[in-house]
């Protein structure tokens, strides 16, 4: 007997950035900061594949934090797992 167990929903890299559960699949994080957040296909989903490390990194991840229409996008203040 086959057990399937669930995909998940997101994939993320520990950092301060992150994308919640409300996500939409709208692809506009990954237009905008295609290096640091990456779709989970089978489940209609982005996260974030890599944090920002560079300045240009960084305005593009914080340019699509604000234009997330559902804002799914969290920050914090210190790194996850802190």
């Amino acid at each position: 007997m086959r057990v399937e167990l669930p995909l998940p929903t997101r994939i993320p890299v520990d950092g301060r950035f992150e994308i919640d559960d409300t996500c939409i699949d709208c692809k506009l994080c990954n237009d905008l900061a295609p290096d640091n957040f990456d779709a989970d296909l089978d489940n209609d989903v982005h996260y974030v594949c890599k944090q920002p490390e560079t300045p240009d990194e960084l305005e593009r991840v914080l340019d699509a934090f604000e234009s997330c229409p559902t804002e799914s996008i969290r920050y914090s203040a210190a790194p996850s797992g802190e």
